[in-house]
C-alpha cells in the first residue's frame, strides 16, 4: 500500500525533492506540499481507494506522512468490512 500511496503523492503534490528519499514517516509538509497540495492529494486518495475520508479524519495531521495516511486508510477499510 505504501507503494500505491508514493505513487499517488508524487502525482497529485508537488514536492520539490520528490517522494523518493523520503521515509514513510517524513513530514509531507516539511518535504513542501502546501494545503492546496493536501486537498488534491486527499481527492487522489479517495479516488485511487474508492473511500470517503470522513469529517474527523478531515485535519493536517492525517495528511502529514505516508504512515499517517496509510493508518487512516487502513481504519477506513476495516470500518467498511465490518460494518
Amino acid at each position: 500500500m505504501n507503494i500505491q500511496i508514493r505513487e499517488i503523492i508524487a502525482r497529485a503534490v508537488e514536492l520539490p525533492g520528490g517522494v523518493g528519499d523520503l521515509v514513510d514517516t517524513s513530514d509531507l509538509y516539511e518535504a513542501g506540499m502546501t494545503s492546496f497540495g493536501s486537498v488534491q492529494l486527499m481527492l487522489a486518495l479517495e479516488e485511487a481507494f474508492d473511500v470517503e475520508f470522513p469529517e474527523r479524519m478531515l485535519n493536517r495531521r492525517l495528511f502529514s506522512s505516508i504512515a499517517t495516511i496509510r493508518a487512516a486508510l487502513e481504519e477506513l477499510r476495516s470500518e467498511s468490512v465490518g460494518g
